[in-house]
């Protein structure tokens, strides 16, 4: 564990955060780049809302809970302006991306960018102070929570052949959060409220043949004809939601769920993991069906970063040694096909057989996130 957390640390400190600090920072209009190349030079002057939003999550947190250094703290800032000035539309709902000065340039009709930009909010109030992001913060949770149920508010139309599903990323945006909210405040029942519903959630997609969990779930646990996103398996995401379910679990406790939750981890890695050339493969058919995404055998940055983690909490709830095995195994592979030397940061995606496919540190869906929180949530977790 010692060396762990000194990899962790000198990755975190000397590698991650200066590339972001000193290559992303848009000090003439506000916000972040994050489309940069290996060497931090800018190839796409936009502004992705949701990335925006986690960078001003990530200094924040770095200024709450690893050194109040007021560096952190402006950068922070520096992004939480242009994403109140610019980020949302009349309605109140939050854009996809902007251009550089902050013109609205695409709208999604999906929830997560308001997500982010919701717990961006909340972590910088613990920062600043600022009340105003505090309420702005619940406010835009309780939007978020009538989005989710009402998809047809952001533009997104009920269709008749579609059936009503459950999808496995509503569940864990809602279990974060719950779980981020309560921290500030405690006894509020109706966060425990959503933390108990999220983790009901988790079950729901539990697939207790395999141990893992699936995408999409019909409700009502309809039958619908063959359709591969009934078959669809994300090894990562079935992970990372594992370690909030994990955190949740903290707050509405039992343990058989915590079992299941441990199961998921295991199972999603036994399945999810190359045999023949190693790494996370990004999507699967739990069938060996083909996928309909062409990217499913890549690699990417982001599965291992949650792996990472949620071995290392496993390893802290049993001190079950079949955990730090696996985490030798994902660790090896993640620093030697992503992490990078040379300029800082990571990389993000590989075919494969591990070969890079793209150079860049970042885009318009990676910025500064995974990696620098499962770095300081690992030497926090270690730590302890």
């Amino acid at each position: 564990m010692r060396a762990y957390l000194e990899k962790y640390q000198t990755d975190l400190l000397d590698s991650v955060i200066p590339f972001w600090a000193k290559y992303s920072l848009d000090r003439e209009f506000g916000g972040y780049f994050t489309c940069l190349d290996r060497d931090g030079s800018i190839y796409d002057t936009k502004k992705y809302m949701w990335l925006q939003s986690r960078q001003v999550w990530m200094f924040s947190r770095l200024y709450n809970e690893l050194e109040r250094k007021q560096e952190y703290l402006d950068i922070a800032t520096l992004g939480l302006n242009f994403i109140r000035k610019f980020g949302k539309d009349s309605k109140g709902r939050v854009y996809f991306s902007l251009t550089r000065e902050g013109q609205p340039y695409f709208y999604q009709r999906k929830p997560y960018s308001a997500v982010f930009y919701m717990l961006a909010l909340l972590e910088y109030y613990k920062a600043s102070g600022d009340r105003s992001c505090l309420d702005e913060s619940v406010a835009m949770f309780h939007k978020i929570i009538e989005w989710i149920e009402h998809l047809e508010l952001l533009g997104r139309p009920k269709l008749a052949g579609a059936p009503a599903m459950s999808n496995l990323a509503n569940v864990m945006v809602l279990a974060s959060m719950a779980a981020e909210l309560i921290r500030v405040d405690k006894e509020n029942s109706f966060y425990m409220q959503i933390m108990k519903q999220a983790s009901d959630g988790a079950v729901r997609h539990y697939d207790s043949e395999r141990g893992i969990l699936l995408e999409n779930i019909p409700f009502g646990g309809s039958q619908t004809e063959n359709w591969p996103e009934l078959r669809f398996f994300n090894p990562g995401h079935s992970i990372e939601t594992a370690w909030f379910w994990l955190e949740i679990l903290n707050y509405v406790p039992d343990v058989s769920r915590q079992q299941l939750a441990l199961n998921v981890i295991e199972n999603s890695l036994e399945i999810g993991w190359d045999d023949e050339f190693g790494g996370l493969y990004y999507f699967m058919d739990i069938e060996g069906k083909p996928t309909l995404t062409l990217e499913s055998s890549m690699k990417l940055w982001w599965p291992h970063t949650e792996t990472i983690y949620a071995l290392l909490r496993a390893y802290k709830l049993t001190g079950d040694s079949k955990w730090l095995g696996w985490l030798e195994k994902v660790d090896d592979y993640a620093y030697s096909h992503f992490a990078d030397r040379q300029y800082g940061e990571w990389f993000g995606y590989c075919d494969r057989r591990g070969n890079l496919t793209h150079s860049c540190k970042g885009g318009s869906y990676k910025g500064c996130f995974h990696v620098p929180r499962f770095l300081l949530m690992s030497i926090q977790l270690i730590g302890e």
